[in-house]
């Protein structure tokens, strides 16, 4: 492989600058700022949905060493507006590897920056927060390239979701006999997720995120899926119609990160945005069931409000960090949603990291449970979801 010689840098709205050496393809690449802490799993990472709109960075050290294949990809593209790393390996080596990290961000035309000092980038994110950044050449004015930067939209209030969602419903069949139909809203779903419930009898019908009460009424499913995916809940329009269409019908409800999100706002529960977020594949989380403590895989910038009283040491939802994590065992209340528990809380910063309503059978988490790289302590919750659908059956 060629030396890389194209110097560049990546400029944050604040004004800090961190130089590197340009790789991929060519700036400039513009979106939010965010570090990712896990220490393999690139390629899931660089085709999540969820990250629509963000240059991420990576804190391993060393990033690309194992390649890029055809089986990894969570999505039909690379997602990532830009990709940083402090440094790229040159020579991958893997008996999966097809490729290397240089090549396929260029084929795809995103743009990635190594050499930088991510230690002091990612501190430097966790205190300011993540903001709005532009990935460009060595030569671009740094004044000119700011003011670029702060006419790009915030995350808060950017709907992303259809820029991420299938243009056509497409279904996926199950491993052996089918036991269910599933009716999955695509807002930016990983593959995994569909293999998941595929190797558990699962068909699933996969809809693009505008689908409505008619699609519910037209596939009749055994259950709904609520998928991840970008950008502020807030701004995601429809969508909640049909999971309380579908909970009212006695469907099973399961929704994962953006879709944790959608069902609290379904039965009025509101999200505020998170100072840096949590992104990463070592995140504990206290299972309040049991006192169960799951280390996680999490992609989000937005969490859900709960009462004042609810969370010792919450966070301000301003970006505040708590006095200390939950520990405590009792479930807390959601926020303008008397009807919904927390079921999950996160040991880190005492944000809520599940839901589930009190009556009906709707529940979600705001991890990655599907484990795409892993880690695998919350798989089990996709055989919660089958339990669900197996008591309604049974039920006629």
């Amino acid at each position: 492989m060629p030396p890389f010689t194209r110097a560049a840098y990546l400029l944050l709205e604040d004004g800090r600058a961190f130089p590197g050496i340009a790789f991929g393809a060519p700036g400039p690449a513009h979106g939010e700022a965010v570090f990712n802490t896990v220490m393999a799993g690139y390629q899931e990472v660089l085709t999540d949905p969820s990250y629509a709109g963000q240059i991420v960075v990576m804190t391993a050290p060393q990033v690309g060493n194992y390649g890029v294949n055809g089986s990894d990809p969570q999505s039909r593209r690379v997602q990532v507006a830009g990709f940083v790393v402090r440094d790229l390996a040159r020579s991958p080596s893997g008996w999966r590897s097809e490729g290397g990290l240089d090549a396929y961000l260029e084929d795809a035309g995103v743009a990635g920056l190594t050499g930088v000092d991510t230690r002091a980038l990612t501190r430097h994110i966790r205190s300011a927060g993540a903001m709005r950044a532009a990935i460009a050449p060595a030569g671009a004015d740094p004044g000119a390239l700011v003011e670029e930067i702060r006419r790009q939209p915030f995350m808060e209030g950017c709907d992303l979701t259809g820029e991420v969602t299938t243009p056509d419903a497409y279904v996926t069949p199950a491993v052996g006999e089918r036991r269910f139909r599933v009716l999955a809203l695509d807002f930016g779903v990983k593959s995994r997720s569909l293999e998941m419930l595929s190797e558990r009898g699962c068909e699933s019908h996969t809809l693009p995120a505008d689908a409505g009460l008619d699609d519910l009424e037209r596939l009749r499913p055994d259950g709904l899926f609520v998928s991840n995916g970008p950008g502020d809940p807030a701004a995601v329009p429809g969508a909640l119609d049909v999971l309380r269409g579908a909970a009212e019908r006695g469907i099973p409800v399961f929704g994962i990160c953006l879709g944790c999100q959608l069902v609290a706002r379904a039965w009025g529960g509101t999200t505020y945005k998170l100072l840096y977020g949590h992104r990463g594949g070592n995140h504990p989380v206290r299972r309040v069931e049991d006192g169960a403590v799951e280390i996680t895989s999490q992609n989000h910038g937005f969490a859900i409000a709960v009462e004042d009283d609810a969370v010792p040491g919450a966070p301000d939802p301003a970006g505040g960090a708590p006095a200390r994590a939950v520990i405590g065992a009792a479930n807390g209340a959601v926020a303008g949603a008397p009807d919904l528990v927390v079921t999950h809380w996160n040991l880190n910063d005492g944000t809520a990291e599940g839901v589930a309503h009190r009556t009906l059978p709707v529940f979600a988490v705001q991890y990655h449970p599907e484990a795409a790289p892993g880690p695998h302590d919350a798989t089990y919750l996709f055989d919660r979801f089958i339990g669900l659908m197996e008591e309604r059956a049974k039920r006629g």
